[in-house]
């Protein structure tokens, strides 16, 4: 396996050195994530700056993710390594794929390419040694096309903003862009731009001529049996079926010897021109008619998986309405800024990220979260404020771009400019997944590496078998020809990203982002699932249930006490309390507390004019002091908690003046999404919370879960999952993105809920469910599995095949004709099973 070493600057604001704390937490943290094998600072006599040396995988984890998840918690890394992700135009399979990845990463400085069939590149290179411009320079060698890039770069070189100007000149269909995101402009998305085989009769001309060879091949062969006819006129159409048939073949065969490769179309044209010297015409036009029909059908099959990926592109309109002095105007998305206002007229889509400042509409938000039923929007409370920072905006007021307007005007403030905005970020995010290779592939892959080349050494043999046994060299050269196209492992090849690919993209088109074939494969196996509570299995709104005073206080005096403490809080309980509080209270005056100070996962201190006030549950007072709560108050919070509450005993100075209960509730659909993960063959689903243990075992016991883990603190979540996947071998755990990250990026798969309009849940999590539903993950398990399955039904069927035409051909028991056919019916069954995917039902 192969491992880079890298070397990153860290900044961290406010610490003095490498020893610090800050540091230490960045490197537990990022070690935990699979595909880090180490992370360590290393010793550095360049500059003063510490350095974090990462000794990674880059088949499991990309460079801009490492970066990511060291954001996350609190690292600046320098911008020392660009990322780029380029779509291309005239990858036509998998194996030039291959070749493509190898002449990337030749180039010095590049440390990680990977090239996906579907036309998407994704690089990882030293800025210092290279740039944008060599390796396009490359790209272009490669006879493709570069149609749009993103990149973390703020710009590329100068000389590349020329070329790209001069480019713009010439050609105004395609361009890069030279900003550091994704951009299209002027960009034709007719289908004929989207095949690698355009000609003559455009995007179908490589299947057109697949046809007339085969009718110039049957005329041929009907009229030799015609005596009256002479054999040169079923040459002449046997010549012209090579013409046509071998065109692309031929094509191809020069272009890959030209660059020092060797392929399967070389083969089959060296195999076809044999046939010819042996007097087989015949023979060897079958071999090219079924060889180039084989291929124009498995391009035709990927392109669909391809448009259904380009689909999600395409959902953002274009422009907008913009509303400036009271007038509108049309402009283009990307001239949007935030906080402009734009109009969303009935039934037309949403332009951009943004909340709702006027009018009430429903709003088909499917494009993105995958929800059928469309969603009710209201305006914000506060119109003239700033929204673009927040990341607690209610749905109700929030509307994402390519997400379509019911029957009502709509007034939306945007949020975020149009390379920010959700759907650009998803797209991206796609893209990018088409790139990661998943286990089978990378499998497969080191197979053909030892089994191409001894093919060819048996090949070699083969042909020398007339010095050995007693045959003409006809004989022998014909066999060994039928054993080349045998053993060619093109149905391998594609058996796997054919269906990651349709795999990807039909969990988009159902809201659910899977990020590559890695966490496509292992959700597909998982068989235990652990949730966080808050917001995930419950409303993550807790309500104030009770209000318990103890001794002479009212109950409304306790209240007031504890909504003036809780208002320093920003927990979510503190909250709730703060909030049903001043319901309760109904305007009576609060006095303000001061001097706030948290004790993590127990409760709070501070002072309420000359008090000193405590709230926490009962693990707070056990180490405080000597004033212990008494037996009876211990046991009223313990029946409090029993019923599924969660309490806080308040104390003033060294009294217990009473007790607070809160309840978070169940989300509705979490019973039935149990029940459903239950049939589909998850066997353990374990709840994870910082709640008390009684509250846990209450939840669990309403919603149907197998284990329920409480009074965890966020550290303690992480050994929670390692301890998991000691049991388990393969664990998921689910969260919202944002205070599970730790949690997450020691399970196997990192699942976040709610992930539409949450950067962070986006960036940290292996898998997101846009919408904010629990129902969504059996879809997501289901189509998980379902593409397990296909990519081992392709292995079973790609290998057998090979497995049994190798010895048939040496035999002599198969031909090169039904050589051939198998071959391409192979390739083809695997394709078109792979696209099974994309109409995977819910």
């Amino acid at each position: 396996m192969k491992k880079i070493q890298l070397k990153i600057p860290v900044i961290l604001p406010q610490v003095p050195n490498e020893k610090d704390t800050c540091v230490e937490r960045l490197i537990k943290e990022l070690q935990a994530k699979e595909g880090i094998e180490k992370v360590h600072v290393a010793d550095t006599k360049e500059d003063d700056t510490p350095q974090l040396c990462f000794h990674y995988d880059p088949d499991i984890i990309s460079i801009d993710r490492i970066q990511s998840l060291a954001e996350q918690t609190g690292a600046e890394i320098t911008e020392k390594y660009g990322h780029l992700l380029i779509e291309v135009k005239g990858i036509r399979h998998t194996r030039q794929a291959r070749s493509i990845e190898k002449s990337l990463l030749a180039i010095n400085g590049v440390l990680e390419a990977s090239v996906s069939v579907s036309g998407m590149v994704r690089l990882e290179f030293d800025k210092k040694q290279t740039n944008f411009d060599e390796i396009s320079k490359q790209i272009e060698k490669e006879d493709l096309q570069v149609k749009r890039s993103s990149s973390n770069e703020n710009n590329y070189t100068e000389a590349s903003k020329k070329k790209q100007e001069r480019s713009k000149k010439e050609d105004t269909k395609e361009q890069t862009s030279t900003e550091g995101h994704e951009h299209k402009e002027g960009e034709t998305h007719e289908e004929g731009e989207e095949h690698a085989h355009g000609g003559v009769f455009g995007k179908n001309t490589e299947l057109i001529f697949s046809i007339i060879c085969g009718a110039l091949l049957g005329i041929g062969f009907g009229l030799s049996y015609v005596e009256s006819i002479p054999d040169w006129v079923s040459l002449t159409l046997y010549i012209g079926a090579y013409i046509f048939g071998g065109f692309f073949t031929a094509k191809e065969a020069v272009q890959t010897v030209a660059k020092g490769g060797f392929e399967i179309d070389f083969l089959m044209l060296v195999a076809a021109i044999g046939a010819a010297i042996l007097g087989e015409w015949a023979e060897g036009a079958l071999l090219l008619f079924l060889f180039s029909l084989g291929h124009a059908l498995e391009h035709y099959a990927m392109n669909k998986a391809r448009k259904s990926i380009a689909a999600l592109a395409d959902l953002a309109p274009k422009t907008a309405l913009l509303k400036k002095d009271g007038k509108t105007e049309e402009v283009g998305i990307e001239q949007l800024s935030i906080g402009d206002i734009i109009v969303v007229k009935p039934n037309s889509k949403i332009s951009a990220d943004g909340v709702v400042v006027n009018g009430k509409s429903s709003v088909n938000q499917a494009p993105i979260t995958g929800e059928s039923v469309p969603v009710d929007k209201l305006p914000v409370e506060d119109t003239g404020r700033d929204y673009s920072a927040d990341d607690d905006i209610k749905d109700e007021n929030r509307v994402f771009a390519g997400t379509i307007n019911g029957n009502n005007t709509l007034e939306i403030k945007v949020i975020k400019e149009a390379k920010d905005s959700t759907l650009s970020r998803l797209v991206k995010l796609v893209n990018e997944a088409q790139t990661q290779k998943s286990p089978t592939q990378l499998l497969t892959d080191k197979f053909e590496k030892y089994f191409v080349p001894s093919v060819l050494i048996l090949v070699g043999i083969l042909l020398f078998a007339f010095l050995v046994i007693d045959e003409p060299f006809s004989a022998s050269f014909y066999r060994a020809m039928a054993v080349l196209v045998a053993a060619s492992p093109c149905a391998l090849a594609i058996s796997t990203p054919s269906a990651v690919l349709s795999g990807v993209a039909r969990a988009a088109r159902g809201g659910v982002l899977i990020k590559g074939g890695r966490p496509l494969e292992d959700l597909g196996v998982i068989t235990a699932l652990a949730f966080d509570k808050t917001g995930t299995l419950t409303e993550g709104k807790p309500k104030l249930t009770e209000v318990v005073p103890l001794g002479d206080i009212e109950e409304n005096e306790l209240l007031k006490i504890a909504v003036a403490v809780e208002n320093l809080s920003d927990h979510p309980l503190a909250k709730a309390v703060v909030r049903d509080g001043k319901e309760r209270l109904k305007g009576t005056d609060i006095i303000d507390a001061s001097d706030l100070e948290a004790v993590l996962g127990k409760g709070i201190k501070a002072s309420l004019g000359k008090d000193k006030i405590y709230i926490g549950n009962l693990d707070l007072y056990e180490d405080l002091d000597e004033a212990k709560p008494s037996e009876d108050i211990s046991n009223k919070v313990k029946e409090l908690e029993g019923g599924g509450n969660t309490t806080m005993l308040i104390r003033r100075n060294k009294e217990y003046i009473g007790i607070i209960a809160l309840m978070d509730t169940p989300r509705e659909a979490a019973k039935e999404t149990l029940k459903k993960l239950k049939e589909i063959g998850i066997k353990r689903m374990i709840m994870l919370t910082g709640d008390n243990q009684k509250v846990a075992d209450a939840v669990a016991k309403e919603i149907g879960l197998t284990d329920a883990w409480g009074s965890l603190l966020p550290e303690e979540k992480v050994d929670a999952i390692k301890k998991l996947k000691e049991q388990e071998s393969k664990v998921a755990m689910v969260g919202d993105g944002v205070n599970d990250a730790p949690a997450m990026a020691n399970s196997t798969v990192g699942i976040a809920m709610g992930a539409a309009g949450s950067d962070v849940a986006l960036e940290t999590a292996d898998i997101a469910l846009m919408a904010d539903k629990l129902e969504t993950l059996p879809f997501a398990i289901g189509l998980s599995r379902k593409a397990k399955a296909i990519i081992k039904q392709n292995l079973w069927v790609s290998l057998g095949i090979v497995a049994l035409l190798i010895p048939s051909t040496i035999m002599g028991w198969a031909n090169i004709g039904i050589a051939v056919v198998i071959h391409e019916g192979s390739t083809l069954l695997v394709v078109f099973n792979a696209l099974r995917l994309l109409a995977y039902k819910k």
